[in-house]
């Protein structure tokens, strides 16, 4: 479990190691993420934030409770939030109806008749083999 905080951690100490805890500012958090997470997916990047700023609220809670939290403003858990998820739009009924009826090849037919009523995806639907199919005879 420590080893996934051991790289952020590791060039945290490397960065502000030689400096009194104190002494950093929301201004050396934010350009040591900045440059820590330049190519990152923003998941990651709110990760490294997470990560820090339980860092510093463990500092305050188990050292010194007068030790501020840079992490803690504002403007940090704006930049470092989590997005709201994209929504899909569903599509209608009768345009799906449309859809696999107006499809010609029976193989592409029944692909679509199976992902659209079964809850088939792609990849389950491309698996089925004859031996699959049970005859109710």
């Amino acid at each position: 479990m420590l080893k996934n905080y051991e790289f952020i951690f590791t060039r945290f100490n490397e960065v502000f190691g030689d400096r009194q805890i104190e002494s950093i500012s929301t201004d050396d958090v934010l350009a040591f993420l900045t440059n820590l997470s330049a190519t990152s997916k923003p998941a990651t990047k709110r990760h490294r934030y997470s990560s820090l700023k339980a860092f510093f609220n463990f500092l305050k809670n188990s050292v010194d409770p007068n030790i501020p939290n840079p992490c803690d403003t504002a403007m940090l858990r704006k930049m470092f939030r989590e997005r709201p998820p994209q929504q899909w739009k569903i599509v209608e009924k009768d345009l799906v109806d449309e859809i696999i009826f107006r499809t010609m090849k029976p193989r592409n037919r029944i692909m679509l008749e199976l992902m659209a009523w079964g809850g088939m995806r792609v990849g389950e639907v491309l698996k089925i083999r004859p031996m699959d199919i049970q005859d109710e005879g």
